[in-house]
């Protein structure tokens, strides 16, 4: 068989059998390659130019391994909508660790790909649009330059799975850096193994944070190190108007990535309040509860750790706590300088905050389209009547003044607004309508929505259609678990 360049390193599979099983994916009857990611194939070190597509259906399928690969299930816990619960991957296999040629690991994962010992009951399966809808996401984000877990191909396995009814069953393979959560280590801080416990701070200090590998005080640090990362990451939903929908802590990712596009989704009118997922009745992931929730996981973190932070147990509480506590003047800092970048302000005023406010509580009195409205204040121009509003225009001469004290040019606004506000993003109603071609076989929608999506921030020769909202409708929008 060609080459296709796999180097395998796979250090999780040294770890204690407390941490994951070694299991295989389980095979499929007639599996066939719906989409494949040629560009991240590349930026991998990966060669598929001379593999069949029969041959990469059972790749990605599961069907066909590679010789180095060291397949596994990891453990894991989690906070599932507040509730606590011992879980671990039931329906996904870590095919390996995978070097590219600056030697950056990359864990390679087949998800939908069968049962194992952590499946509680489930089918270990997963169907073809969720898997999709994870692809183009996730791929979305990455674009948005936003730290994201990555997809590199969608199989058909040629079986059906059961949910509300029967659909076409799929596998996706996905690319993160790692999958250690905060669930990870609340499942080993579960175990009350302190040894273990340990190994798995040092095993991601070690794959993550290096520079904090000479620490005299490793868990405190790495705390320290992942509040700030997830800080970041959650402005940066917030810049987007991203929505992930479930954000329990066994899909928060120690490394800082986006992970787990389940009921995730893209706001379109401006409302904080915004949830999309049909699993979440009142509210707790909307938009913005994303920023507490993600301070709430931190502190769940945070009690893993206690046993390694300090031998007192009082004190080793009270430094935690105060990293915890902290977390809000960060994501604060954070956020304001993030819409000042969006309304292209440099320096800081007094009155930034409530300027940035006034436009958010405009945008939500008027129902205004949380993308739109920013590229139409860097004149790109709609057609929309709402802007002509005589509030909001007053609002525009208070931004102009606030504009004049930067002491540089519009040219230099306009262009630190273009790096910071997408003119294209996800339209929900755009994604459920290639994801329904997709199901019935015909890829055109999804391909073609792939490549706008590859420049959100350029003004691309397309139609209008994909920056508009979705038409006003009675139907409230919904995603779905997928599980």
């Amino acid at each position: 068989m060609h080459k296709i360049n796999w180097k395998f390193d796979n250090t999780y599979s040294k770890l204690s059998e407390t941490f994951r099983e070694f299991v295989k994916p389980t095979p499929v009857h007639n599996p066939e390659i719906v989409i494949f990611n040629h560009q991240l194939a590349q930026e991998l070190n990966l060669d598929f130019s001379k593999i069949s597509n029969i041959e990469l259906s059972k790749i990605f399928s599961g069907n066909s391994l590679p010789q180095e690969s060291k397949t596994l299930a990891q453990a894991y816990a989690g906070h599932q909508f507040g509730h606590f619960t011992m879980l671990g991957d039931g329906r996904a296999v870590l095919l390996g660790e995978h070097l590219d040629s600056k030697k950056n690991r990359y864990d390679i994962q087949y998800k939908g790909s069968g049962r194992t010992s952590f499946s509680r009951g489930g089918d270990g399966r997963a169907a073809l649009g969720p898997m999709l809808r994870e692809y183009l996401i996730s791929e979305a984000i990455h674009a948005l330059n936003i730290p994201t877990t990555r997809s590199l191909a969608v199989v058909k396995t040629g079986e059906k799975v059961v949910r509300e009814n029967l659909l076409d069953g799929a596998i996706l393979t996905r690319v993160a850096s790692s999958h250690i959560r905060v669930g990870t280590f609340q499942f080993i801080a579960a175990k009350q193994n302190i040894d273990n416990l340990k190994t798995l701070v040092d095993y991601t200090i070690n794959r993550h944070y290096p520079e904090l590998s000479s620490s005299k005080f490793k868990a405190y640090d790495l705390l320290n190190s992942v509040i700030e990362k997830q800080c970041s990451l959650v402005i940066n939903w917030m810049r987007v108007g991203f929505i992930h929908g479930v954000m329990n802590t066994d899909n928060m990712s120690i490394s800082g990535e986006t992970i787990d596009y389940g009921p995730c989704a893209f706001m379109d009118h401006y409302d904080p309040k915004t949830v999309f997922s049909s699993i979440d009745k009142f509210g707790r992931y909307a938009f913005s509860n994303q920023p507490p929730i993600t301070k709430w996981n931190l502190a769940r973190f945070a009690e893993c750790l206690v046993p390694l932070i300090d031998k007192s147990e009082d004190y080793a509480i009270k430094l935690a706590t105060d990293l915890i506590d902290n977390f809000q003047n960060i994501y604060e800092d954070k956020w304001l300088n993030m819409m000042r970048n969006k309304l292209g302000l440099f320096g800081e005023e007094k009155k930034d905050k409530k300027l940035i406010n006034d436009l958010l509580e405009w945008m939500k009195k008027n129902k205004a389209d949380y993308t739109n409205t920013f590229c139409h204040l860097m004149d790109v121009k709609s057609n929309d009547e709402i802007y002509k509003k005589t509030d909001f225009l007053t609002w525009i001469d208070k931004w102009k003044l606030r504009s004049q004290l930067n002491n540089s040019s519009k040219e230099k606004q306009i262009k630190l607004m273009r790096k910071n506000n997408p003119i294209i993003i996800p339209r929900n109603h755009k994604v459920e309508e290639a994801l329904k071609e997709a199901n019935n076989g015909n890829l055109n929608k999804i391909n073609r929505l792939l490549n706008i999506l590859d420049k959100p921030y350029d003004e691309q020769d397309i139609a209008n259609e994909y920056r508009l909202p979705a038409p006003e409708s009675k139907k409230k929008y919904q995603t779905f678990c997928g599980t």
